[in-house]
């Protein structure tokens, strides 16, 4: 998180007078400085909601960054940013990023509990730092991560469960990828996101991932997890078939550009506590014209 960023800022910054256009780029800007598997908001989107994306995103970005970067009370600050949320909804909001959502949250009436379940889930983050069972790693998963595609399908007109059911699948193989890329990262901030049961299963310990250690019992292990995230994905991309217009090329791509990560988590032989696995500029390029191409041609996946 930028130093840029104290509490006074979080409280503050929009004190000084922000026009709606101004905020909407604030948040764009904020989404083409950070690294993602993909592209968050692509030029295949109608011109009329990428603004709204960009929204969504500065609020998902800003939120998990106040939970793992923070410098001072998390907690706190976790605080401050939903009381910010409750403005969005009755009242004028203060921060610039929430002055755009705000605005997005009225153009398509989106309610408050996804906004609410992922500041949970970063205060989750700050009280526990093991999950016991695959169980436990998908109910944070369902605060972490699903309610985003909520508010992805929301922006995009649609509202039905069974849309929801299957982005469910999407958001949550997203957020294991995330996992399974990130081991090392989230090693060194105190946390372990792969299920105790599973290090037990496959006998790796805790010990073993201090020091870094890659052996066999780890590469069966991530090949596990990583073929769970694979079957997610899968079952997600039927999404893809319900959606109309250009919005499902975007959509697809989350999940081909996840499973993508999920490729280049094999090709190294699971190991990710050496090098973390990403996709190059190129492959996502390459991976955009070919499921614009397809979806294009076919209709679908």
């Amino acid at each position: 998180m930028g130093s840029w960023l104290t509490m006074d800022t979080l409280l503050t910054d929009s004190d000084v007078a922000v026009g709606l256009d101004e905020a909407y780029s604030r948040c764009e800007r904020l989404a083409r400085s950070h690294y993602e598997n993909f592209t968050v908001v692509s030029w295949f989107l109608p011109g009329e909601i990428r603004r709204h994306l960009y929204a969504i995103y500065a609020f998902c970005r800003f939120v998990d960054d106040l939970g793992d970067e923070w410098a001072g009370d998390r907690s706190a600050a976790l605080d401050l940013w939903e009381e910010d949320i409750g403005r969005c909804f009755d009242g004028v909001p203060r921060h610039p990023y929430m002055v755009a959502l705000q605005n997005t949250i009225r153009t398509f009436d989106i309610p408050r509990e996804p906004f609410l379940k992922l500041v949970h889930a970063n205060r989750i983050d700050q009280a526990v730092h093991r999950h016991a069972t695959y169980d436990d790693l998908e109910h944070y998963c369902q605060h972490s991560a699903n309610p985003v595609g909520h508010l992805v399908l929301y922006v995009c007109g649609y509202r039905d469960q069974e849309r929801m059911r299957l982005a469910d699948y999407t958001c949550t193989a997203l957020q294991l990828t995330n996992f399974w890329q990130d081991v090392a990262r989230d090693f060194a901030m105190g946390r372990i996101y792969i299920p105790q049961e599973d290090m037990e299963r496959f006998g790796y310990w805790e010990e073993e991932l201090a020091a870094g250690v890659v052996n066999q019992s780890f590469r069966e292990m991530m090949a596990f997890e990583v073929e769970r995230a694979r079957e997610l994905f899968r079952k997600g991309l039927a999404l893809v078939g319900t959606l109309s217009g250009r919005v499902k090329i975007d959509i697809a791509l989350f999940s081909l550009g996840g499973m993508k990560v999920l490729d280049a988590i094999e090709a190294q032989h699971y190991d990710v506590l050496t090098r973390r696995p990403e996709l190059s500029k190129n492959a996502k390029i390459g991976l955009m014209m070919r499921t614009a191409l397809r979806i294009g041609l076919r209709g679908r996946v």
